[in-house]
């Protein structure tokens, strides 16, 4: 995976997905994503403020909290809020940075080509999932 993958190449290579602005509302987008993804195979690692859990799924506070290696990072936050969250994935290793409809940053696709990450922006991973009939994602990682 690197800067020039395609969404559903992406999404074949990812495993391990930190979410950022996960909600623990039923209500919101974030939430039907990632129960889409949990139930696709995905390991879905929410992070927002405030901890407690989302699907059965520990909260973290940040990126760097997480203690497994990062494969997507997948942002539902308002656009302004892309190049430090790009920043925060390079800095921890992660190979994508995947921005939901709405959340369009230049500059945080140029922070993350720049240091090799998959980029994609303004696309939802669970529509491009179906889509594109990506296959089965790679052995799980605990």
């Amino acid at each position: 995976m690197g800067p020039d993958s395609t969404p559903a190449e992406i999404l074949g290579e990812t495993c391990v997905i930190a979410m950022i602005g996960a909600s623990p509302d039923p209500d919101k987008p974030s939430y039907g994503v990632m129960e889409y993804l949990l139930a696709q195979g995905y390991r879905v690692i929410p992070v927002r403020p405030g901890g407690g859990e989302v699907l059965g799924q520990p909260v973290f506070g940040s990126l760097a909290e997480i203690d497994v290696p990062i494969h997507m990072v997948d942002v539902f936050r308002k656009s302004d809020a892309a190049p430090e969250i790009a920043r925060e994935a390079v800095a921890v290793g992660a190979q994508a940075l995947w921005l939901q409809p709405g959340c369009i940053s230049d500059e945080a696709g140029g922070i993350a080509r720049a240091a090799g990450l998959a980029f994609a922006q303004d696309l939802c991973t669970r529509q491009v999932h179906r889509d594109e009939g990506v296959g089965p994602i790679g052995p799980p990682v605990p």
